[in-house]
């Protein structure tokens, strides 16, 4: 089926082939543009994947010989390269036209006002129609990639759209997935209306140690079993800043989770907790003094079953 905006595309200059070209040098042509422009090629460049897309649709009408020959036939009409005329004389009428680009009949069909499509539909089409107002630009779908810091902090990131470079400004705390309106940046009005906008999809990369929970960001906190069993000071990092010192209080078990205040992700709404859950480390390699020491330990341990509670409620 014909897209109404085939008239403002050029799908031979977007695949650099003539119009006469041959279904074998589409496809080649197709396959190297492909290479080039794919997303995969190009992670995190807005413009190469617009240009992959732009490749992508021209292929998919050009290499279908019945789309193809209607495209061309679109393209021609609204070029000039067909006149509309009253019928007779050496020309193709009106009725004709339309007759074989919509299943109508020969010369004598008409076109009734009241039915489902109408003389201003049809015209409407090709930019004719009614007068309109001015018409908004179209919007431009973009892609960025961010670091985990950046994401979190904001920034403001320069992407290559099909308009041209423009600076967009990353709020604090966009997450993974999040859709960015950049108004009036978009695909200019063809008329004198208001330009389109950019909508931006964000992707965020994961980090090495950090995890989101909406405003709060949670760390896994290695302690030692002497530091969870007797108590210490440790030191957590932070995104961005220096680590921050944080009280194990004796008898910490692994899985517990201890906040520090305010050293999460800040947004408009408030700022979250950094959220460090304790996981004690069982040494690798023991010495002959500290393998003495807990076979001690063990010996004046409480003797108590740590996995009764456990075994009891897998009973139901």
């Amino acid at each position: 089926m014909a897209s109404q905006d085939w008239l403002d595309k050029d799908f031979y200059q977007t695949l650099g082939v003539s119009k006469d070209a041959s279904d074998a040098d589409l496809k080649k042509t197709y396959r190297k543009l492909a290479r080039k422009y794919h997303p995969d090629s190009n992670p995190g460049d807005a413009a190469a994947e617009a240009k992959f897309k732009e490749i992508s649709e021209a292929y998919s009408v050009l290499s279908d010989a019945e789309q193809r020959a209607e495209y061309d036939q679109i393209r021609a009409m609204g070029a000039g390269g067909a006149r509309f005329t009253a019928g007779g004389g050496g020309g193709q009428g009106f009725e004709d036209i339309f007759g074989g680009m919509f299943g109508g009949g020969a010369r004598g069909g008409s076109y009734q006002a009241g039915g489902s499509q109408n003389f201003e539909d049809i015209f409407g089409m090709f930019g004719g129609g009614a007068p309109r107002g001015p018409q908004r630009g179209r919007d431009i779908q973009a892609t960025t990639t961010l670091d985990f810091e950046t994401a979190v902090q904001g920034k403001t990131v320069t992407l290559q759209a099909s308009t041209g470079s423009v600076k967009v400004k990353i709020p604090a705390g966009v997450s993974d997935g999040q859709k960015i309106k950049v108004r009036g940046k978009g695909e200019p009005s063809p008329n004198g209306g208001p330009a389109g906008d950019i909508i931006l999809s964000v992707s965020v990369r994961k980090h090495p140690v950090f995890e989101r929970e909406g405003q709060n960001l949670r760390v896994k906190l290695p302690v030692t079993f002497s530091e969870a069993a007797l108590g210490a000071t440790v030191e957590v990092p932070t995104l961005g800043g220096a680590p921050v010192k944080l009280k194990v209080q004796p008898g910490t078990p692994s899985g517990r989770v201890l906040r520090v205040k305010g050293r999460g992700v800040s947004t408009p709404k408030g700022t979250g907790d950094l959220l460090a859950e304790v996981q004690i480390v069982v040494p690798a390699h023991l010495s002959a003094e500290a393998q003495e020491a807990l076979e001690a330990f063990r010996a004046v341990e409480p003797q108590e079953n740590s996995r009764a509670d456990l075994l009891a409620r897998a009973k139901g």
